[in-house]
């Protein structure tokens, strides 16, 4: 008899621990993974067959037009990290930090809503603060690139080649 008892709080925590494997997609209201029409034409085949990400890897920078609403900055008002960052980001790394290249998840909303994985975040290093401070790029699939520096409440877009 006992085992019949334990037998839906099993059923139960194996269902909370695929959610939580799978990140809630769709469940929990939060965007879901894979590409969507603009992500998977946004992707360049290389001559392996295999399809690139234009943010983890672009050639000289192109200005494009701004895909938001919001404000733009030249890249050559960036500060000297971001610069820097801008060109390790176009060059596919290395990067200072862990944190670096991982997915953006734009829980604020702030920039355009994309699918799940369309964004990747990247420190940009504050002189004289102990770590990673506020300051982020974040680029999307497009090959489109912001800049924050209030970690995330506000975005601008970066006008690159500028």
């Amino acid at each position: 008899m006992r085992n019949r008892s334990i037998l839906p709080l099993l059923l139960a925590v194996l269902v909370v621990l695929a959610i939580v494997a799978f990140g809630g997609a769709g469940l929990l209201g939060r965007q879901t993974e894979g590409p969507t029409p603009e992500t998977a034409s946004s992707r360049t085949p290389t001559p392996g067959g295999a399809a690139t990400s234009p943010a983890a890897k672009q050639s000289p920078p192109q200005r494009g037009a701004n895909p938001s609403s919001l404000p733009e900055i030249r890249e050559s008002a960036l500060p000297v990290e971001g610069r820097r960052v801008l060109g390790l980001i176009r060059a596919g790394g290395p990067f200072q930090y862990s944190q670096d290249q991982q997915v953006f998840g734009n829980f604020e909303r702030v920039l355009p809503v994309r699918n799940r994985g369309y964004y990747r975040e990247y420190t940009v290093p504050t002189p004289g603060e102990p770590d990673r401070g506020a300051r982020r790029i974040v680029a999307g699939d497009g090959g489109e690139k912001y800049y924050t520096s209030d970690h995330y409440a506000t975005f601008k877009y970066i006008a690159e080649g500028s």
